[in-house]
């Protein structure tokens, strides 16, 4: 692997460092999980589609920059290095589009993709029900074919976005004689479709992250299906592996919340070497971040050559989520008895962080499921 960045490279990375200084918002914009912050993200994710940095990756033509993952990477340094807000429509670019680009027709991805570069579309996930969360097979929700239509009966939980987004992604039960992950078909919902109920899902930070989502004979064109009917399962898994593999937590983010704690822990040496194990939990942060940057440029060169990720995003997943946990928790050490200070504007962003990680574990995918598939699919050992 060539750690060396080409002249190329480089110049895009002062082209992408120079943009976002000169058009990164002026102040902090509220939480996306709120009406008024969801807004001021929407149009944060404009203005980088304007630019050209929405999704670097995707075609022109597409709404994209033509960009490759190695210039993805380093947009991601530069983007998190100057600490610019939190993408909202992660659900869209960075999970259902790269779906679409492998598994959507023509129509399709001329159709939803220019939008949700854009933000005209916002996207919300419709995988987990109340049977069916880290077990995803046992999905039950059903969508049963009239003509040229499913009419969609069920309930999705756990919908991240939905409380404000537009459209949503999810699995369904085509086949209604089918069991696990047979009959399963991936299908387009918008989110203003007759016999829809949202209802918001209160977060432990007091704000609407989640929603119930309840369909009563919903009706949605075929042309609105990704992949074969029945076959929403391998479409499916590929969405998972984008969300646990390289694209929706990328290095830099982990690298840039490291270099925070190493900056937290200087301001509060005095009182974190007391205890010593503080002090090596930074490092270990710190250490790891650099790691999983190093192991995903490694990733990305193989994929270049035409390899693809498979089980190993299993491992991806366990790390990232892990390591986040492990350096909101050692920050929450670091404050002590401050930690419960939320008016201070020090503890707020540690505090919700803290509060965030406890689901990486979860979503995507619990980590006791990836280490299943893991010990079946990377080492071959037998199921249980």
């Amino acid at each position: 692997m060539d750690l060396d960045f080409t002249p190329q490279q480089q110049a895009f990375r002062a082209e992408a460092r120079a943009w976002l200084h000169d058009h990164i918002p002026t102040a902090p914009l509220k939480s996306y999980d709120t009406r008024e912050g969801f807004e001021q993200h929407r149009a944060w994710e404009a203005k980088l589609a304007e630019g050209g940095y929405s999704s670097v990756t995707w075609p022109k033509e597409l709404g994209g920059r033509g960009a490759n993952l190695i210039d993805w990477l380093i947009f991601e340094e530069e983007y998190h290095a100057i600490d610019a807000p939190m993408r909202v429509n992660q659900n869209g670019i960075l999970l259902l589009g790269p779906t679409l680009m492998e598994f959507g027709t023509v129509e399709q991805k001329a159709r939803f993709l220019p939008r949700m570069a854009r933000c005209d579309d916002m996207w919300a996930q419709g995988w987990s029900e109340p049977n069916a969360g880290s077990d995803m097979a046992n999905i039950a929700s059903k969508a049963v074919r009239d003509g040229d239509e499913y009419v969609i009966n069920g309930q999705k939980i756990w919908s991240t976005r939905a409380v404000f987004a537009n459209w949503l992604f999810g699995l369904f039960r085509s086949d209604p004689q089918s069991v696990r992950h047979h009959g399963l078909s991936y299908l387009l919902v918008p989110l203003d479709a007759k016999g829809i109920t949202i209802r918001p899902i209160v977060a432990l930070n007091g704000k609407q992250a989640f929603a119930e989502v309840f369909f009563d004979d919903v009706r949605v064109s075929i042309a609105n299906r990704i992949g074969e009917e029945g076959q929403g399962w391998n479409v499916a898994m590929a969405t998972a592996g984008f969300e646990r593999g390289l694209l929706l937590r990328s290095p830099a983010r982990f690298q840039r919340t490291a270099q925070r704690l190493v900056e937290l822990y200087r301001r509060h040496q005095a009182s974190a070497d007391r205890d010593p194990s503080i002090r090596e939990g930074v490092l270990k942060a710190w250490m790891d971040a650099e790691a999983y940057n190093l192991a995903s440029y490694y990733t990305v060169g193989r994929l270049l050559k035409g390899g693809r990720i498979g089980a190993e995003a299993s491992t991806n997943k366990i790390f990232w989520s892990e390591l986040d946990l492990q350096m909101h928790e050692t920050a929450i050490r670091i404050l002590g008895p401050r930690a419960e200070l939320i008016d201070d504007p020090e503890v707020r962003d540690w505090l919700e962080g803290f509060l965030f990680a406890q689901a990486g574990p979860i979503y995507a995918g619990s980590n006791e499921i990836q280490r299943n598939i893991i010990a079946e699919r990377v080492l071959g050992l037998p199921k249980s």
